[in-house]
């Protein structure tokens, strides 16, 4: 039986929809909890799939969180070793940075739903059935693609939103994973952030009610995809 370990920063931000996708590939999950579990296992860099989820911290915070020298150092082992390799929002960040490229705030957060725009390498890849639809944004920094990788999408606010190394490792900026049904738990532990931001919770509300459940249909699929592609 193959395992997939996923990293979790905050409890609500887990697998969501990528769980059952894995399930029924046979997997057996199992979580890390950043900052309490130990990620410098061997174990971790020879998984066979490892997803590493988002997060309220920034991706170049080592200072003030130490365990992400401990991710930034799998992930740089497991990128070397071309394993299969998922990264969402911080995760990304964390895959980019272990790639040696920059991670820099925005002018403003993206929150909410909005349009990815695939270029032509995106409409080749995994994420070809996402072109055009409206996916959910929860960020305030930015990835540069780093060398060696490709950009495959963007937003109006955001010109690098996913990358890919070859068809082992995939970078989203955006949350695919996020189920409809639980977008609640992210309004409640986000709510100091959309305060800050100005941003109405109800507003929120109305956008995963128009456009959550056929981003789950489209996540199924590229997810599907992704994994076919990455031998995972």
């Amino acid at each position: 039986m193959k395992t997939a370990i996923a990293v979790r920063h905050v409890a609500f931000e887990d697998l969501g929809s990528l769980h059952r996708q894995l399930e029924m590939r046979g997997y057996r999950i199992e979580y890390r909890e950043a900052g309490v579990d130990r990620l410098d296992s061997p174990a971790l860099e020879q998984v066979d799939l490892l997803v590493v989820l988002g997060g309220p911290i920034g991706a170049g915070d080592e200072a003030l969180y130490p365990f992400l020298a401990q991710e930034l150092l799998l992930l740089k082992h497991r990128l070397q070793q071309r394993r299969p390799t998922l990264g969402i929002c911080l995760g990304a960040q964390l895959m980019a940075r272990a790639l040696g490229a920059r991670v820099a705030p925005m002018a403003a957060k993206e929150i909410g739903y909005a349009p990815l725009r695939l270029n032509d390498f995106g409409r080749q890849s995994a994420l070809a059935p996402l072109d055009g639809a409206a996916v959910l944004h929860w960020h305030g920094d930015q990835f540069a693609i780093p060398k060696g990788a490709q950009c495959l999408a963007g937003s109006d606010r955001c010109p690098h939103q996913a990358f890919a190394v070859d068809h082992y490792a995939l970078g989203l900026q955006f949350h695919l994973e996020a189920e409809p049904s639980q977008l609640e738990r992210w309004l409640i532990g986000h709510s100091g952030e959309l305060a800050a931001a100005g941003i109405d919770p109800r507003a929120l509300r109305e956008q995963n009610r128009r456009h959550g459940e056929a981003l789950q249909a489209l996540a199924a699929q590229v997810f599907t995809r992704w994994l076919n592609a990455a031998g995972a």
